[in-house]
């Protein structure tokens, strides 16, 4: 009777999160499919499951458009430049975070996790980005958020689960805490890096308000900022006007897929990393 029982629901939760997976899948699965459909069908709207008179007419147009590229190129320095540093930012405080010894840890602890209820607001987090000179510039949305208190306890659990006695011998060996941090402390703790590094990587290639608030200039667009103006017709009506072959919908679906492909592509050469450096360090024995 236990197997029977056992069985109808594992056959229902099954069931079910196939059912929420496909509902989550369906509107990238639909932009995917308009994004490859012809002007008159993509113009007749409605749900549909695959591409109504394929074409790629929308993709040609869009990576056919200089400002896109302009886009991609500061959207991809801004998440390799901003991951690498952030990630770095954030492991060099972690590490001496862990050690008892340290002059007020507690106390420079206790300052790390009052950021997390309390920050500045928008208005004083912009005068300060002004009055450093970072108005119009790339860096402005990798400097202000390059450490996350949040990040900072994760790596800080992480680290706390390594051996105390290999950063011992390698002190004994003559190694000082320089050294010790990027000779052993970091290639132990790729799970966990690579963790965060997807975290960073993701709100970086998506963040559209910081963008929005500190960048004028159109040639430091962010990929975010350019959905936008696709979406809203200030590109899209120049766009379709140079080829008749695709609707306006059918340019946004293709703006939005090819604006996808990068995170798309991080994603499975991080998985096993990331379910580990989720894990580790959460439960101790």
């Amino acid at each position: 009777m236990r197997i029977a029982r056992g069985g109808i629901f594992d056959v229902f939760n099954l069931g079910f999160l196939t059912f929420i997976t496909l509902i989550m899948l369906y509107p990238l699965w639909h932009e995917l499919a308009l994004s490859l459909s012809s002007m008159e069908e993509a113009m007749r709207g409605g749900a549909f499951f695959w591409p109504r008179s394929f074409t790629l007419d929308a993709y040609r147009m869009v990576l056919g458009n200089d400002y896109i590229w302009v886009a991609y190129g500061n959207s991809i320095f801004i998440m390799v430049v901003g991951t690498v540093v952030g990630v770095l930012l954030t492991a060099m405080m972690s590490y001496p975070l862990t050690k008892e010894e340290m002059p007020i840890q507690k106390w420079i602890l206790v300052l790390v996790l009052f950021t997390m209820l309390f920050s500045g607001g928008m208005i004083p987090t912009y005068i300060l980005v002004k009055e450093l000179g970072l108005i119009n510039s790339l860096w402005s949305l990798i400097l202000p958020t390059a450490i996350s208190a949040f990040n900072i306890i994760i790596i800080m659990s992480f680290l706390r689960t390594l051996p105390v006695e290999l950063e011992d011998s390698a002190m004994i060996d003559g190694a000082n805490p320089v050294r010790i941090f990027f000779s052993i402390v970091l290639p132990l703790s790729k799970p966990v890096l690579a963790t965060v590094s997807l975290w960073e990587a993701v709100n970086l290639w998506n963040n559209y308000l910081q963008a929005l608030i500190y960048l004028t200039d159109k040639s430091k667009y962010t990929l975010p900022l350019m959905l936008r103006d696709v979406i809203n017709g200030q590109v899209t009506a120049r766009m379709t006007g140079e080829l008749t072959g695709s609707s306006v919908d059918s340019v946004v679906a293709a703006t939005i897929i090819v604006a996808l492909i990068p995170i798309l592509c991080i994603y499975p050469f991080l998985q096993k990393h990331f379910v580990k450096g989720a894990m580790l360090g959460s439960v101790k024995s």
